[in-house]
């Protein structure tokens, strides 16, 4: 697949299945042997990912990607860029407090036939749990 197709794929990922709220797509772009190497996936492929993204749906519903920067090479694809919502469920079993949160990421995309079968993340979470005051702001 070349770069182009790459990018496309992982921008689907994040306008139609966080975006727009369909998780179906996963199906589609998410390989059954797919790992996350620093977010906790409970099983692997596609069930495994929306099991993780649902933990972070479900403390924030209205959660929204913003890509600011798609790069590629080869059969590796990286995005940077920050998600916003609302503190209005239980995350990480922390109840809800209502606050909005704006939280940067970077991650690495590596594909394989048109699906991803790795992925690197690197969030804020500490930033996060800072803005919704689980843990005290520097």
């Amino acid at each position: 697949m070349s770069t182009e197709t790459n990018k496309a794929v992982i921008r689907r990922g994040f306008e139609e299945g966080i975006n727009q709220q369909n998780p179906a797509v996963y199906d589609e772009i998410i390989a059954a042997n797919y790992v996350n190497h620093n977010l906790p996936i409970p099983v692997p492929g596609p069930e495994g990912f929306r099991q993780m993204l649902g933990q972070f749906q479900a403390g924030f519903p209205d959660m929204r990607v913003t890509v600011e920067d798609v790069l590629a090479e080869g059969d590796k694809v990286v995005t940077r860029g920050f998600f916003t919502g609302t503190h209005l469920g239980v995350f990480n079993g922390i109840p809800a407090t209502g606050k909005e949160v704006k939280v940067p990421y970077l991650d690495i995309w590596r594909l394989e036939n048109g699906t991803a079968v790795e992925n690197w993340v690197q969030l804020d979470l500490l930033g996060m749990l800072q803005q919704i005051g689980a843990v005290p702001a520097q």
